[in-house]
């Protein structure tokens, strides 16, 4: 059988490279982070709050999954190569899993010692932890709306979105928590409120852990649907069948697709291909799709067109 060959490297469905176009994003994000951090774990030290030092750690924790993400959206721009014939492109699901991690083992760490103040509270200074959290409030709002735009698209970068977001209203719950024992005294408020960070914060690692791990696993990516794309396929003039068709993620912007299409009635041409991966691509958001064309259930070696 002959073979057809066309070339697409669209992603439709807003599945474009994002992490090109946030290198500034990152950068700011980073620098704006890590000045924070020394501030709020200075004051909360100094003032002996707990959630003070708890955000901190948090927020130390996103700056190393800024700097995570940010090397991997640059190695997924590196060409591919004889031996990473699809570059570095699944290093962006690698970072996705790093960070899930890393947030793990900071949540880890800032529980133990809110249990040791819940036993043994420590007076604490309500001004210090309004004022430190009112600035933090400020400096996360203003970085998850520089990754705001890309939220739906990436990952990663929903993951850096979801990381200052939920940061900005930790430290809101800072505030509260410092007006609290000012009115009242209760020195129990600040523990107590560094132990309602980590369940949040525990909450929204965990969504990110199961979608790394799902793109790891290489299972399809969330928003395309198996099913519908097998009925598409089957339902291409000339198809009798489809079997082994496979749909993963290259990488947290890219998914390919690969498929076997039995046509009794042989090859029918690149254009007929063609279609089929431009409405895939257009329809269905998979960018990089080969078709085997084959004229019976078991002779998966006759004949293919391929798309990418």
């Amino acid at each position: 059988m002959g073979t057809g060959h066309s070339h697409s490297h669209g992603h439709a469905g807003g599945h474009d490279h994002a992490p090109a176009n946030f290198d500034r994003a990152f950068a700011i994000g980073v620098v704006l982070n890590s000045v924070f951090v020394l501030i709020e774990a200075g004051f909360g030290m100094w003032s002996g709050s707990m959630a003070l030092v708890a955000d901190a750690g948090h927020n130390l924790s996103d700056v190393m999954s800024l700097l995570i993400a940010w090397g991997a959206s640059y190695m997924a721009q590196r060409p591919a190569s004889p031996r990473f014939t699809y570059g570095y492109k699944a290093s962006s699901i690698l970072a996705a899993l790093a960070n899930a991690s890393l947030l793990l083992v900071a949540l880890g760490a800032i529980l133990f010692q809110t249990i040791d103040r819940l036993l043994h509270p420590e007076p604490v200074e309500g001004w210090t932890m309004i004022v430190v959290a009112g600035i933090g409030i400020v400096i996360n709002t203003a970085t998850a709306l520089l990754f705001v735009r890309g939220r739906k698209d990436d990952i990663n970068i929903r993951g850096a979105f979801l990381h200052m977001a939920a940061d900005a209203l930790v430290s809101l719950g800072v505030v509260i928590a410092g007006g609290l024992i000012l009115t009242t005294g209760a020195q129990w408020i600040d523990p107590a409120t560094s132990f309602a960070i980590v369940v949040v914060i525990g909450y929204g690692t965990w969504g990110l852990l199961r979608d790394s791990v799902k793109m790891g696993l290489l299972a399809v990516p969330e928003g395309i649907d198996e099913t519908d794309v097998r009925t598409f396929l089957e339902g291409l003039p000339g198809v009798a069948a489809v079997h082994d068709l496979h749909i993963w993620p290259m990488s947290t912007t890219e998914t390919a697709l690969t498929a076997h299409l039995v046509m009794p009635g042989g090859y029918p041409g690149d254009e007929v291909l063609k279609h089929a991966a431009d409405e895939l691509e257009h329809h269905h958001a998979i960018g990089h799709v080969t078709l085997q064309v084959e004229t019976g259930e078991d002779n998966c070696g006759l004949g293919h067109a391929a798309h990418e």
